[in-house]
Order: C-alpha cells, then structure tokens, then sequence
C-alpha cells in the first residue's frame, strides 16, 4: 500500500506534459478538474475520457505508474459506489430484502466511480511530470498577487514544497520501519480492522521522532546557509511561457469549448 501513493514522485521526461510551465499545468489542471464536478450527460464522461486517455498518451509516463495512485482509493471507491446503489431513490432494479438497487442509483454510482478515476489521474499527471521545486514555484507565482494582502505567500510555497520533497522520504522511511517490525514478528495484515490498527502504532511512534529530528536538521541547515525568507531572493530557473504553453493552453482549452457545446447542443 505505501509503494502505491504517488503524490510527490516525478518522473523524468520530455513530454509535452514535462515541457510545460508549471503555472499552466497548474491551472488546467484546477479547470479540469472543476469540469470533472460539472459532469452530467454520458457524452461528457465520454469526451473527458477520451481526453485524459490521451493525456496519459502523450505524458510518456507507465499507465501502471499512472494508476498506481488508485490502489489506495479502491475500498474508497468501491463504498461511495455501492452507497449510491442502494440509497439513491428511482425505478428499482435489483431488490435484496430491505435493500433496493434503482436505476439512477446505478448511474450515479458509475458517474462518481468514473470522476473520482479521472481527478486521480489528472492530479497524478500534474505531480509525476513536474518536479516538486516547479510545482512550488508555479503555485508562488500564481498566488504572487496575494502578497497585496499581507498573505505570506512565499513561505506557503516553502511548506508545501518541503512536505512533497519529504512524502516519498517519510514513505521509505515507513516501509523500513515496517519491515523491521515484520522481522520481530508484528503482523500487519491479520485480525479485525481494530486490531490492524492497533499494529501501526510501534511503526508510528519511530516514524513521529524520524519525522521531527529531519525537520530539525533541516530548520539548522536553513538557519546555517543565511535562510531569512524570500525577500531579495533569485532563482536558479526562471518560469517563463513557450510555444509549448500556448499549444498546450489553445488545445485545453479547445476540450472545454468543446464540454461547453456537448453540454448545451446535446
């Protein structure tokens, strides 16, 4: 399950996806995943299919490595799913005793099991083709007006980009934990739900003082090398847009004109 979350993994590459200014793929990426809530017709599921289908294509990253991220969600997607079978009234399918599965109940199961797939892979393609220096750095410049408004912008950045920098750590460093706790005999995956995660509290507690001795050796590096905020500060790579943002923005944003005309033609 830990070798399965992917947010703060990058993949290296020279995709379309990988070329692109992070502040583009950033806010294509919140507009799309506003489209994916905005859904309704069978059409539209088609056609934002299609697209994000493509864009694992075109990305140049493993499928396997692009679905992996849902592994975690599957008992999440598995409950929402057979909830809305049984709790959305309409024309009854199916009865089991107390229990009905309708019609709409059905489709509305599907559409969300459907969205949920699609803004996991969409947010998946964002973290795996841009590094997590970029990803800062394009959400600091995106949120750059908010500085008007006293909003410490810079070190929100700084924050997040620390905390992707060290998910993929912290998960190592769970996993290492875990194994040595496996070779004393702790047994992670028998009992009842309770039980399971009475076992996870010996792999926490070490985790907890691991997680807090890295944060302090790295506020006394910060500290030694003259870190005193962003005032003043340059950057090794300046974002600016290319050919490949226009392209890339003119085809999003094609997709949506197109999502508009299905939604309101068909």
């Amino acid at each position: 399950m830990i070798g399965n979350i992917t947010l703060g993994q990058f993949i290296p590459g020279s995709s379309i996806l990988h070329r692109m200014d992070p502040r583009a793929k950033l806010a294509w990426t919140g507009v799309f995943m506003v489209v994916v809530f905005l859904m309704e017709t069978w059409p539209e599921y088609l056609l934002l299919g299609m697209f994000t289908g493509v864009l694992l294509l075109v990305s140049g990253v493993p499928p396997k490595q692009s679905l992996k991220g849902l592994k975690p969600l599957l008992v999440l997607l598995a409950f929402t799913t057979v909830l809305n079978l049984f709790l959305i009234p309409g024309r009854e399918l199916v009865s089991l005793g107390p229990l009905t599965i309708t019609h709409e109940g059905l489709q509305m199961g599907i559409r969300i099991f459907f969205r949920l797939v699609m803004l996991v892979i969409i947010a998946s393609l964002m973290t795996l083709t841009t590094t997590p220096m970029a990803l800062t750095d394009g959400l600091e410049r995106l949120m750059s007006p908010l500085k008007k408004l006293h909003v410490p912008v810079h070190e929100i950045s700084m924050m997040m980009s620390i905390a992707l920098r060290f998910i993929p750590t912290l998960l190592e460093e769970t996993e290492r934990i875990m194994k040595a706790q496996a070779s004393r005999g702790a047994e992670f995956d028998t009992g009842n739900l309770f039980r399971r995660v009475r076992s996870f509290v010996p792999v926490l507690v070490p985790l907890f003082v691991s997680a807090f001795k890295r944060a302090d050796e790295l506020a006394e590096a910060m500290e030694s090398r003259g870190y005193r905020g962003g005032e003043g500060r340059t950057r090794l790579k300046v974002l600016r847009f290319s050919s490949v943002d226009l392209q890339a923005t003119l085809i999003c944003a094609a997709v949506v004109l197109l999502f508009v005309g299905v939604r309101f033609f068909l």
